[in-house]
């Protein structure tokens, strides 16, 4: 696996890309052209075969088992049962959703998984913002709606038998092993930012562990409602990406949502039409928004985790600075108050 992440992007995104056309073998797809879209947590490519568009997912080895994939798959279908736009999986000849592909030259098993192309542009991108501020009322108005209407399904559907996630909770946010990694250890903090993030935490944990848990106000949630994982076609909003989906709190949901435009001056703008989306189809007390910046400091503090672990990424290496920088102001706001 080493060997693997020690290659620049481009070589290992040619490694996935070359065991992606084997493996689509398995959904009787063969000549297919590749083109990469996305490789940051995975690797994603755009499939063109006989005239027809899918999405590739090759996931990131080890990021989750068997298990937490067929999970995500299953509440992904039942969104779409439900009437929410997200991505349809395409099953393989033998009726899998997804499967899992060894090959020399890559860091182990991994899975792979095909759906149905949706059509769209990204409303943006972590790196550069949203791409047309000008339209933000109505973008985050209908964000803030898609996510109500998730967040509605999530908090009254049954769980199948077997249904495993990850949790966004006080453990898995700022416990002794958060799922994204010990932000309070990045290697490229300062002795003072080590020690600023880990009062965060600590801070953080508390008040987490205080909040209520009811399907009110935890379940399922996408946890990861960035400008690029939302496909805007004409007036339609598309939900992709469903890799970080877990349990959490809703509001938490929120707080990704208008994290990365935090600092822009449409910010407050974004923030009051998400809010009245939300409330259209789903109930969201004055009360419970007390609690939005410490779900918008936890939502921070994960990102550098996420960074802390994956320092191979091309990512990691753009934005380790930004991210820890953000973190830190909204410590110092946070603790401060």
């Amino acid at each position: 696996m080493s060997g693997f992440f020690q290659l620049n992007p481009d070589q290992r995104a040619a490694r996935l890309l070359d065991a992606g056309k084997s493996a689509l073998r398995q959904w009787a797809i063969a000549d297919a052209e590749l083109e990469l879209i996305k490789y940051r947590e995975n690797a994603v490519f755009r499939v063109q075969h006989d005239g027809q568009l899918a999405a590739l997912r090759v996931h990131r080895c080890g990021y989750h088992s068997d298990s937490e994939l067929r999970s995500e798959l299953q509440w992904m279908g039942a969104l779409a049962d439900s009437g929410i736009p997200v991505p349809v999986a395409k099953p393989t000849v033998s009726g899998e959703l997804f499967i899992t592909y060894e090959a020399p030259g890559l860091p182990g098993a991994v899975q792979m998984d095909l759906f149905e192309w949706i059509s769209g542009e990204q409303l943006g991108s972590v790196e550069q913002g949203v791409t047309d501020g000008g339209a933000v009322a109505h973008v985050y108005r209908t964000i803030g709606e898609l996510a109500a209407r998730v967040h509605n399904q999530s908090s009254a559907w049954t769980l199948p038998a077997g249904f495993t996630r990850h949790s966004w909770d006080a453990e898995g946010l700022a416990g002794d092993k958060p799922f994204w990694g010990r932000f309070w250890e990045l290697d490229s903090a300062s002795p003072s930012q080590r020690e600023l993030l880990t009062r965060a935490r600590d801070r953080v944990y508390r008040d987490l562990a205080r909040l209520d848990k009811s399907r009110d106000t935890f379940s399922m949630i996408h946890a990861d409602f960035c400008p690029e994982n939302l496909l805007v076609d004409g007036e339609r909003v598309r939900l992709i990406d469903f890799d970080d989906a877990g349990f959490g709190w809703h509001l938490f949901e929120l707080a990704t949502a208008l994290y990365f435009i935090s600092g822009e001056p449409y910010f407050a703008e974004a923030k009051e039409a998400l809010l009245e989306g939300y409330r259209t189809h789903r109930k969201l007390p004055d009360q419970r928004l007390e609690s939005f910046q410490l779900f918008l400091l936890a939502r921070g503090l994960t990102y550098v985790g996420w960074v802390h672990t994956r320092p191979e990424t091309e990512t990691a290496r753009e934005m380790t600075i930004m991210l820890l920088d953000g973190a830190c102001e909204l410590a110092e706001d946070y603790l401060s108050a």
